[in-house]
């Protein structure tokens, strides 16, 4: 069993997280132009009050079950720990955090977890530069959620010198993944690693939404800047709640559940046996199994291979799209590169099926997209001054019409996007017909795709023996040595 999850199955309990599904309230907002500021944060924890609601309530009104923030690293949050450490960076883009949450009630697994991180940071070349203890409001809490409340930590850490952006986080990526393997193998206990990045951090627990900012203190800091923000309140009707399980997890939040989700971990895992050492990779490939961790929920296992097709090199929009593409091969607008570029990736893995509306972010761009089905609202506004806001219901945040200049929907298989880098809002249209044109995937189809339909049809074949003799009016000649039956 994978540390990150500790509660597959509660023992004495009828309660298998096999089961698991969520209906939730999520959303984001994004500054276009990629301008960072706390006003942003404030925007985004304003909109994940509204959607209190959507939240759960344990029998003390004070436990929720489960809501969250996923924003950008905040450098300036971290540069007075990092003077405190007596360290300084090159430039913001070295820095790592990884968010850590250690048992609570056990002090040789913490500092077992804590040895175990320190010794892959090193093995791995990255430079730790020291722990630093979460600022928390433990007051605001509910019973449950405190009792079971992990230990809160972060790492910081450093790039090595010349390594590229996307290189450094896929480091950090196999650096999580070996923390928690041996962790597991130590047989370590509630223990996760919410997230370990150089561009993205997750704040989360089991709250009501009104008590996250209340509970971390980073997110009423002024310093706290960024120019994303994905947001989530999780309503739990037949999932065992827990720390690790709240959303949003490493890339994305989800309102909805997947309902192909045993057949989409039964294909991941079969396909496992088929990742292949590459200049990616190397010997690390063993790092990369299981692909989807086990106890996660159906957003969680979504998670995990959306990380996976990102690490391996796909960009964030292509990776979802292969994952949870549109109704293609019924909509007769599609275009032949479209369909091709479809029909291509149709052929390394299944759709995941919702209702579901999906939020992630690389820390770069951030995104929303609908699964084919389309049964999950998502409704945006764009305002005159460049901030998008999207959420799963009308209200999530409020934006004066005066401000607006353009609003609508999302239509089932749709996806909308802002990359920050590019400073651009990109829709459904541009995005799909962007990814048809990267390759050449109506050539690659023809030359290799064999269609089952297309191969010739040879008379059949029968294997177990001769085939019987037709009649005929002429009984067949004897041979010359035959001799006559007895009568």
């Amino acid at each position: 069993m994978n540390a990150s999850f500790p509660h597959a199955r509660a023992a004495g309990s009828l309660w298998d997280s096999a089961h698991e599904h969520d209906a939730c309230g999520v959303g984001f907002i994004a500054q276009v132009s990629g301008r960072r500021s706390n006003t942003i944060l404030r925007q985004g924890l304003a909109s994940l009050c509204n959607l209190a609601h959507r939240g759960a309530l344990d029998a003390d009104a004070r436990t929720g079950d489960g809501a969250g923030v996923l924003t950008q690293i905040p450098h300036k949050l971290f540069a007075p720990d990092l003077a405190r450490l007596g360290r300084e960076l090159y430039t913001e883009r070295d820095l790592g955090v990884g968010f850590f949450f250690f048992p609570h009630d056990n002090a040789y697994a913490q500092a077992r977890a804590k040895a175990i991180t320190e010794e892959v940071l090193a093995s791995r070349g990255l430079i730790v530069f020291g722990w630093r203890d979460v600022p928390v409001a433990l007051g605001v809490l509910g019973d449950k959620a405190r009792r079971t409340m992990p230990r809160l930590e972060q790492v910081l850490v450093g790039r090595p010198w010349g390594m590229s952006d996307d290189d450094y986080e896929r480091r950090l990526f196999l650096t999580r993944n070996e923390i928690e393997q041996r962790a597991a193998g130590d047989k370590i206990e509630n223990f996760s690693i919410p997230s370990f990045s150089a561009r993205t951090l997750a704040y989360k627990g089991l709250f009501v939404s009104t008590a996250l900012e209340k509970f971390y203190r980073d997110l009423a800091s002024p310093l706290y800047d960024t120019a994303l923000c994905v947001y989530h309140q999780r309503y739990s009707t037949n999932t065992f709640p827990t720390w690790p399980l709240a959303q949003p997890f490493r890339l994305l939040a989800h309102n909805g559940e997947i309902n192909t989700i045993r057949g989409n971990r039964a294909w991941m895992h079969a396909r496992e046996a088929e990742l292949r050492r590459d200049y990616f990779w190397g010997d690390d490939i063993r790092f990369l199994r299981p692909i989807l961790q086990p106890g996660g929920s159906d957003s969680a296992s979504l998670d995990n291979a959306l990380e996976a097709l990102l690490m391996s090199g796909r960009p964030l929009l292509h990776a979802m799209t292969m994952l949870v593409p549109p109704a293609w091969r019924a909509d007769p607008d599609t275009s032949p590169e479209l369909r091709a570029f479809y029909e291509y990736h149709s052929c390394l893995n299944e759709p995941w099926d919702g209702p579901a509306a999906l939020v992630f972010t690389d820390g770069r761009t951030v995104a929303a997209s609908l699964d084919r089905n389309g049964l999950r609202p998502s409704r945006y506004k764009l305002t005159e001054d460049g901030v998008l806001a999207l959420g799963s219901e009308s209200g999530s945040v409020r934006i004066s019409d005066a401000r607006v200049i353009e609003k609508g929907r999302l239509g089932p298989g749709e996806m909308i996007a802002v990359d920050t880098v590019a400073g651009k809002v990109l829709r459904d249209r541009e995005i799909k017909e962007d990814l048809a044109r990267r390759q050449p995937y109506r050539t690659w189809l023809k030359d290799n795709l064999v269609r089952l339909s297309d191969l010739h049809q040879d008379p059949p074949t029968v294997i177990f023996g001769p085939t019987r003799p037709a009649a005929s009016a002429t009984p067949p000649t004897p041979p010359p040595n035959a001799t006559k039956a007895p009568a």
